[in-house]
């Protein structure tokens, strides 16, 4: 397909197939990384020496190299291809996540979650910057499947850490074994990765910086909002429980397996309902859903109507997220990355302060009706859900292989 005097190699369907294939495996893995440093975050805790209080400092240097790595991945993909950052985050990332294990203070456990989140923040954005350009090959949404890899992951490494934790295996050999099988991970996938698209437009030296489109900008505060709400669930539903019917801990945990339960069965639906519906409806409806699966949890009189919302809640958010990512890696093929990064990393902030604004709330008020805050992000959300129908361009519409 020639577009100007660029002639655009169309991926094979055997080529798009090994490149889906090493894209799941590249969500999974960061699922898998993360999961397992967070399973483990009580024993360094304990073996640091740090309390409570300061952990919860440092944890922000994880999310701000998160964010810095999210924004320096964008650019860096749209120039070099995501065959070359996808493994080089997914490397990093991985070689990262022994770091904390073998922290003896604070600082030095400080350094260990910066240099953790920035892997994690280039991993984030270059693996949904590939993404967006398989699912450009097939042609129909691919997106929610990938990030319900990423919450297999964290399933997975949940059970993988409590049995190395049972066991009575050291912090920093689980966490090293971690960080091999990672870095080999991210060597076997390297070559089933896609090359860098060809740029429709003008050459790189005539191409001059633009600012974020009014679009994408749209996008990363919808991204903000939705992940603030997955912020808060990830944090609050367990305590609403138990502040608000006195549940046992086994009982109050069944709030977040719902939740999350919930959020992995939607994602892996999510493409299907998007290609016959399609991503607006998929936002409108999927905000509508959360909203009101919040409220009902908030206004609940029993546990079990309670975990009812709080699945409601999972299932609705599900495939938000991931339709932004997509409408933002689309928008504009030449800087996919930058803006996947501008969604991503807004949303992830979102993610962080979700759970911070939360905090302070239920110093003036209990934590049911605090609650109602994530229930006006979605109302805001499905009302805005129009930001996500296509601009018709020559370089953004999808085509090809959607029979794959």
């Amino acid at each position: 397909m020639e577009i100007g005097n660029v002639v655009k190699a169309v991926p094979t369907a055997a080529a798009l197939r090994r490149a889906r294939g090493a894209t799941a495996a590249c969500f999974a893995l960061n699922g898998f990384v993360m999961g397992m440093w967070i399973v483990h975050i009580p024993a360094v805790e304990r073996r640091t020496g740090v309390g409570h209080a300061l952990l919860g400092w440092l944890l922000l240097l994880l999310g701000a190299g998160a964010f810095a790595g999210m924004r320096l991945a964008g650019p860096l993909t749209d120039r070099f291809g995501a065959r070359l950052v996808v493994p080089a985050g997914a490397g990093l990332c991985s070689a990262a996540v022994v770091l904390p294990a073998l922290a003896a203070d604070a600082p030095a456990l400080g350094g260990a979650l910066l240099l953790l989140g920035f892997g994690n923040g280039c991993l984030d954005v270059a693996m949904n910057t590939h993404a967006v350009q398989v699912e450009r090959g097939y042609g129909r949404p691919v997106m929610s499947a990938f990030h319900a890899v990423f919450s297999v992951g964290g399933v997975l490494a949940a059970l993988a850490g409590a049995l190395a934790l049972g066991a009575g295996l050291p912090t920093a050999a689980t966490l090293g074994a971690t960080a091999l099988a990672g870095l080999l991970v991210a060597l076997l996938l390297a070559p089933a990765l896609l090359s860098k698209e060809p740029a429709p437009g003008p050459a790189p030296a005539a191409r001059t910086r633009r600012r974020t489109p009014p679009r994408i900008r749209t996008l990363a505060v919808l991204a903000f909002l939705l992940m603030l709400c997955e912020g808060v669930a990830n944090d609050w539903s367990v305590l609403h429980l138990r502040d608000s019917f006195d549940a046992p801990p086994a009982t109050a945990a069944l709030a977040y397996g719902a939740f999350a339960t919930a959020m992995t069965a939607g994602r892996l639906l999510a493409d299907r309902i998007a290609a016959r519906t399609g991503p607006v409806a998929v936002l409108r409806r999927g905000a509508a859903l959360a909203g009101s699966g919040l409220a009902l949890a908030v206004a609940a009189p029993a546990v079990p109507v309670a975990l009812a919302g709080w699945t409601l809640f999972g299932a609705g958010l599900s495939g938000c997220v991931p339709q932004l990512f997509s409408a933002a890696g689309h928008a504009d093929p030449d800087a996919a990355g930058t803006n996947v990064s501008r969604v991503a990393g807004l949303g992830y902030l979102g993610m962080l302060a979700g759970p911070a604004v939360i905090g302070p709330l239920t110093r003036l008020v209990p934590l049911g009706p605090t609650l109602l805050l994530p229930v006006a992000c979605c109302a805001f959300a499905a009302l805005a859900a129009p930001a996500l129908r296509p601009v018709p361009t020559p370089n953004s519409c999808m085509s090809g292989n959607s029979s794959t």
